[in-house]
C-alpha cells in the first residue's frame, strides 16, 4: 500500500475516534434527562402516592407471655427477673378473592410525564381460625390480647375516603397501622363467641392512588385476584404471571389463580420478613408504549456505525473516483452524524417518537445531500449518498421499533452492507490505489526522449 493511502486511513481512523467524543456527550447527556425524568418520578410519588402493595387482610391474635430469667451477680449470688414480651400469632384467610379495576391518569413535571392510577378494588374472602393453645404459644403464662384484623398498604397516602371492613356483615373501623404488615390499616375485633365460631368472613372496599405499579399479596391459601383497566399496555411482573389475560387497544383484563402451595408469602410473613418489602407477589405496571430515553440512547449506540459506514463511503468514492475530500469535509459530516441523535432526543421530549425520528433524520439527510453535492461536484453523488444514508436511518428505525429482533436485524444489516462493500471493491488493485495516474502527455514526452 503506498504512502498517500496509508496517511489518508490513518487520518479517517483519527477522525472516527474524535466523533467519539460528541456521540459520547451526546450518550452522556441521553442518561442525564432519563436521570431528571427518574426524578419526576420520584418527585411526584412523594406528592401524590408512590408504587402501591396491597398485603391482607390477616387475622393477628396478640399474646403476652412472662419470661422469668436467672443471673448471677458478682459474689455468684442468683438474681431472678421477670420480664413481659408481647408475641403474634397470625392466621390467612383460607380464600381471597379481589376485583380491581385500575384508572390510568397522568401528572406532569416540567416535560416529563408520568402514569398514576386509581384503583377501585373490594376485598373478600374466609379466616379459619382456632384460638392457640399453651403449646402453640410456647408458654403456660401467656395471655391473650384483643385480635385485629391488618391490611398492609405500602403509602396510606394514597387512600381515599373511607375505606369500611364488614365482618360478617359487622362493619369495623378502620385505624392506622398494620402491625407485622408495617404500614397500613387495621380493624380491632373482640366477639364473645370467637372461640366457638372457628371462622370469619370479611369484604371491604379499597379504593387506592398509586403510581406506575400496583403489587397484590396472594396471602390466602387459595387466591384469585382479577385485574381490569384502560390502559392498553400493562407489564405484567412479579413472582407470578396472570393464569389468564387479554390485552388491545382499549385495554386489558388480567386474572391469577394462586395457591399458597405455590406461595412463600405466608412463610415469608411468619419468618418477620413482612416489613422488608420481600414477600413475594404478583405486580401490574402501566408502562411507557414508548420509552424515549432507552430508545434514543440504543439508537446513539449505532452512532459510530454510521460514521464508520458513511467515512467508508467516501474513502470507496475517493479511491474509484479519484475525488479527493479533505479531512476536514469528513469532520464535518461526521458532526452532522451525530448532532441527529442529539436533534432526536431534543424533539422526542415534545413530540411522538416516530415523528421526532421523521424530522430528525430528514434535517440531517437533507443537510448532508445538499453539502455533499458540492464536496462530491456533482448533485447526482450528493443524492447517492442521501439515498445511502436513507436506508441506514430506515434500518436503524427498524432496530429500534423490534427490540425483539435487533440481534437478527442488526446482523443482516451488517452482512448486507459488508456484502456490497466487498462487491464495489473487488476489482480495485489495493496495492495502487491512490497513486495517480500518469497523463498522456507526460507518456509522449517520456518516449520522444
Amino acid at each position: 500500500m503506498n504512502r498517500p493511502l496509508l496517511l489518508k486511513l490513518l487520518a479517517i481512523i483519527f477522525l472516527t475516534l474524535l466523533i467519539l467524543i460528541p456521540l459520547g456527550l451526546i450518550g452522556d447527556t441521553v442518561n442525564d434527562r432519563q436521570q431528571h425524568r427518574r426524578e419526576a418520578v420520584a418527585s411526584i410519588a412523594a406528592s401524590y402516592a408512590g408504587n402501591q402493595t396491597v398485603t391482607g387482610p390477616i387475622l393477628v391474635q396478640p399474646f403476652q407471655v412472662k419470661i422469668e430469667e436467672v443471673s448471677q451477680d458478682a459474689d455468684a449470688r442468683k438474681i431472678y427477673r421477670s420480664r413481659v414480651e408481647t408475641r403474634e400469632y397470625l392466621f390467612f384467610p383460607k380464600d381471597l378473592q379481589m376485583q380491581g379495576t385500575l384508572v390510568p391518569g397522568e401528572r406532569y413535571r416540567g416535560l416529563h410525564k408520568v402514569q398514576v392510577y386509581e384503583m377501585q378494588g373490594r376485598f373478600s374472602g374466609r379466616i379459619d381460625y382456632q384460638l392457640p393453645s399453651a403449646a402453640q404459644l410456647e408458654s403456660e403464662h401467656a395471655t391473650l390480647l384483643k385480635p385485629y384484623l391488618a391490611i398492609g398498604i405500602s403509602d396510606v397516602r394514597g387512600v381515599v375516603g373511607t375505606p369500611l371492613l364488614k365482618v360478617d356483615a359487622q362493619a369495623l373501623p378502620l385505624e392506622q397501622g398494620a402491625g407485622r404488615l408495617g404500614k397500613g390499616m387495621h380493624a380491632n375485633w373482640a366477639d364473645n363467641n370467637m372461640a366457638e365460631r372457628g371462622s370469619l368472613n370479611f369484604s371491604f372496599d379499597l379504593t387506592l392512588a398509586g403510581t406506575e405499579n400496583l403489587a397484590v399479596t396472594p396471602i390466602g391459601d387459595n387466591n384469585r385476584i382479577e385485574l381490569t383497566s384502560s390502559w392498553p399496555h400493562p407489564q405484567f411482573g412479579g413472582s407470578f404471571l396472570p393464569r389468564t389475560r387479554s390485552v388491545s387497544d382499549k385495554g386489558f383484563q388480567a386474572v391469577w389463580e394462586i395457591s399458597s402451595l405455590a406461595s412463600s408469602a405466608q412463610r415469608q410473613l411468619l419468618a418477620a420478613k413482612g416489613q422488608d418489602g420481600n414477600v413475594e407477589n404478583l405486580e401490574i405496571r402501566l408502562a411507557e408504549p414508548v420509552n424515549i430515553y432507552s430508545q434514543a440512547n440504543r439508537a446513539t449506540k449505532y452512532g459510530l456505525l454510521f460514521v464508520l459506514l458513511t467515512f467508508a463511503g467516501f474513502f470507496i468514492f475517493e479511491i474509484i473516483k479519484q475525488l479527493p475530500i479533505h479531512p476536514i469535509q469528513y469532520l464535518l459530516v461526521g458532526l452532522a452524524l451525530a448532532l441527529f441523535f442529539l436533534l432526536l432526543v431534543s424533539l422526542s421530549e415534545h413530540i411522538a417518537f416516530w415523528l421526532s425520528y421523521l424530522i430528525a433524520s430528514i434535517a440531517c439527510i437533507g443537510l448532508l445531500t445538499f453539502y455533499l453535492s458540492n464536496v462530491l461536484r456533482s448533485a447526482w453523488r450528493g443524492f447517492g449518498f442521501g439515498a445511502m444514508l436513507t436506508l441506514l436511518y430506515g434500518a436503524l428505525y427498524g432496530l429500534l421499533i423490534s427490540e425483539d429482533n435487533a440481534l437478527v436485524l442488526g446482523a443482516l444489516m451488517l452482512f448486507v452492507i459488508l456484502a456490497v462493500i466487498m462487491i464495489v471493491t473487488r476489482r480495485i488493485d489495493w496495492y495502487q490505489a491512490g497513486v495517480a495516474k500518469p497523463s498522456a502527455a507526460a507518456g509522449s514526452n517520456t518516449l520522444g526522449a
